[in-house]
């Protein structure tokens, strides 16, 4: 009698394998050790963890100032604790997390939401560029300087060099962080004592 192969995983825990592998950084294995605990978790568990996803997608909101992720269209980023003279450009929100974390900085930020990369087909009109220079032109008070946090590859310095060609013409300050960033590192993944440092001491860009 022929020997019956055993179907596993079973295809509702290969789908859920497949999905989350799908994550940054979690292979298969990962993801199978992710799924296989779940399923060891109180129901309401995983059902918390189901809702928490769902509303993420259906719920999250982008300031229409800075455009960081928000509960809401219209998030603290001009709260009278923040410094509102300084603006801290970054490439996407990870970025505000790892500054924050550094507790070195107290001005406002701006996302871009990405870096100019023409072999990507990513423009200046892609990114939220023209909304930082309308954001700057109505400040009251003024802002007095722009820092750009980006990161110190060739797309994040063909970025800072579009955004200070045009803020110069406005007579804005502009700055960037110290070089303690490794060339070619992600400002997300830097530790807070050298991000910290580097925001301390910034320089002026040129």
């Amino acid at each position: 009698m022929p020997a019956t192969i055993l179907n596993f995983p079973p295809k509702i825990v290969e789908n859920a394998i497949e999905e989350i592998s799908k994550l940054p950084g979690i292979g298969r294995k990962t993801a199978l050790r992710l799924v296989l605990y779940l399923l060891k978790q109180e129901k309401e568990s995983t059902e918390n963890l189901t809702t928490a996803l769902t509303q993420l997608r259906e719920d999250i909101q982008y300031c229409g100032t800075c455009h960081i992720i928000s509960d809401t269209t219209d998030c603290t980023c001009r709260t009278v604790t923040r410094d509102l003279t300084t603006i801290c450009v970054v490439q996407d929100t990870p970025d505000v997390m790892a500054i924050e974390n550094t507790h070195q900085y107290k001005g406002l930020y701006h996302v871009l939401g990405g870096v100019i990369s023409p072999i990507e087909g990513i423009g200046p009109e892609d990114l939220h560029i023209d909304s930082l220079f309308s954001r700057i032109e109505k400040s009251d008070p003024k802002v007095e300087e722009v820092i750009l946090a980006l990161s110190p590859t060739m797309e994040g310095d063909t970025t800072a060099f579009y955004i200070t060609k045009k803020l110069k013409a406005l007579g804005i300050k502009v700055t960037t962080i110290a070089r303690g960033i490794p060339i070619g590192g992600e400002l997300e993944y830097a530790d807070e004592v050298t991000l910290g440092r580097s925001i301390l001491t910034r320089t002026i860009y040129d």
